[in-house]
């Protein structure tokens, strides 16, 4: 099976009656797409016509709000995928609607077009196909070669599902002043309005009340990002990204996901912000735990004789599949009862010695790079795949494949790395989930994947915890010129077909180092690992 990095899911059921099946539809999608996925919502199209379909408005109404907070909270589930809902057709009911773009430009292109739309017998009908991918391309810039495919969560019995009734969503959005509202009222649009928040590492909280500040406004939002003072109450500050880091983030996502807007992404320096003191701003968006503070702007605005902000409350929602006791971390695809992290670095960075000490600590290792070892092996299933990809010439006299050799094909050649990963990392993966069932067997509670590819390979959805091992680059090359007895070019070289620190730092829960003497990094080891006792379930805590 492909996997994409970036993917365009289109979404045609009704909201209401998509609601329920959006847990097993993002699962699919998330097997085919390991980075990037976009979302567009165009509830009641039919792909099944002879008439081409076009992209129309979608109404904004409290219901379409309710329903991207609900998606981006069931998104949390598989954390490597970017999700992205697309805004550009959801219009709320005002004179002063924006044109819809004939083909939007994308950061990144997608590569695959999915839809949830169901043809009678649940087959890849190639005509429906063909429709999707026209749609898809209509609307938005995407690669050359776009395949498809049509998502079928629910089949089994050969027959469509039956459909839920219209039960609305839980209602995530609040009005400051108590209006009486219902799913299908619409929400009433704005000039120019206003967010504001850290927004480190950007994620799914974030995003939900980003896009409904998107979705508020008709002309202009104005993001304020917390900077300097704000950000010494700030636990351990200096993991922040930087604030210019942040911003690019941030604009890259909201360019992508309602590029009719004008956004001014300023520094927040004190608490009121431009919030407090801009005359045009009509609306501000504030989560549960900020409302207070949305409070104080109006106060603030009141006393300095500025019109109040219409405030909208955010109900940031937990995935409501967890119950109370279960930790929002759990991965239902892995092994009942046993928890994993991944453990990456790049090369060099001491990654094996750290999964040496947490060994001893009571882990159970899974080391890719055996697993590796066992998968080209002649007979391991992998073995023939790659000869028959690199030929006879990278196999020693005894028939064994020569990994120096086969090195050597790939490090600095992107084309002949995929070919080699796309073998292997699926072999590999597939010997990684067989070993945590081992583990299991033999009464371990906690494992660790140790993999230096883990996030490139998109095996986030193998582990709950992703731990990264980081040090300089000009350290690791140091230390693969001192352990391989390679160059420095061909040590740069290795380095290159890696992510950097920095983006691996981006998507970790746990950043360790190994640039220091061997104490000090035992220390962190333990540190971390108390720290990791405390947030599992008792069932699944390990003892020395």
């Amino acid at each position: 099976m492909a996997v994409f990095r970036s993917g365009l899911l289109v979404l045609t059921t009704p909201l209401a009656t998509l609601a329920p099946r959006l847990p097993p539809i993002l699962t699919s999608a998330a097997r085919l797409v390991n980075h990037t996925l976009y979302v567009h919502l165009q509830p009641g199209m039919n792909l099944g016509g002879p008439a081409q379909p076009q992209a129309s408005p979608v109404q904004a109404t409290f219901e379409v709000l309710d329903f991207i907070t609900h998606l981006y909270t069931g998104a949390n589930v598989h954390r490597h995928l970017d999700v992205r809902i697309l805004l550009t057709n959801i219009q709320t009911k005002s004179t002063f609607l924006p044109v819809l773009p004939s083909v939007q430009n994308l950061a990144h292109p997608p590569e695959v077009v999915l839809t949830d739309f169901q043809t009678l017998d649940g087959s890849q009908y190639n005509p429906v196909k063909q429709q999707l991918e026209r749609y898809a391309t209509s609307c938005y810039s995407c690669c050359p070669q776009l395949s498809s495919v049509l998502l079928y969560p629910d089949y089994g019995t050969g027959e469509l599902p039956v459909e839920p009734l219209n039960a609305p969503l839980p209602s995530t959005i609040r009005p400051a002043s108590p209006v009486a509202r219902s799913p299908k009222q619409p929400v009433r649009g704005y000039h120019r309005g206003a967010v504001g928040g850290t927004f480190d590492r950007l994620h799914n909280a974030h995003k939900v009340l980003l896009s409904i500040a998107c979705v508020l406004a008709q002309e202009q939002l104005v993001v304020g990002v917390a900077d300097k003072d704000l950000l010494k109450s700030k636990l351990l500050p200096e993991l922040l990204q930087p604030y210019t880091v942040r911003v690019e983030h941030l604009s890259e996502f909201l360019v992508d996901v309602k590029p009719s807007l004008t956004f001014d992404i300023v520094p927040l320096l004190d608490p009121y912000g431009p919030a407090g003191t801009d005359p045009t701003l009509d609306f501000l968006v504030v989560s549960e735990e900020t409302y207070r503070g949305g409070m104080a702007v109006n106060r603030f605005r009141l006393e300095n004789g500025k019109e109040e902000l219409a405030l909208y409350q955010i109900q940031l929602l937990k995935d409501q599949s967890h119950s109370e006791t279960e930790e929002d971390k759990q991965r239902p695809e892995l092994p009942s009862g046993l928890y994993v992290l991944g453990l990456t670095g790049i090369s060099g960075s001491g990654k094996s010695s750290v999964a040496q000490r947490l060994k001893s600590l009571g882990a159970y290792i899974i080391d890719s790079d055996l697993l590796g070892h066992r998968a080209y092996a002649p007979g391991g299933p992998a073995y023939q795949p790659v000869v028959e990809a690199f030929g006879t010439d990278i196999l020693h006299k005894d028939g064994t494949i020569n990994r120096k050799v086969l090195g050597s094909r790939v490090f600095g050649n992107k084309k002949q790395l995929k070919i080699l990963t796309d073998v292997m990392w699926p072999v590999i993966a597939k010997l990684a989930r067989e070993e945590m069932d081992s583990a299991v067997v033999k009464g371990k509670t906690l494992c660790v994947i140790d993999a230096a590819m883990l996030l490139e390979a998109g095996w986030q959805n193998m582990v709950h915890e992703v731990w990264t091992i980081v040090i300089p680059e000009t350290e690791a090359v140091r230390r693969i010129v001192e352990r391989d007895g390679l160059s420095e070019a061909a040590a740069h070289s290795r380095l290159q077909s890696q992510m950097s620190g920095q983006q691996l730092v981006e998507q970790s829960h746990v950043v360790l180092s190994t640039l220091w003497e061997p104490r000090v990094t035992q220390r962190q080891v333990e540190k971390a690992w108390n720290l990791l006792q405390k947030r599992l379930p008792k069932a699944q805590q390990t003892k020395n």
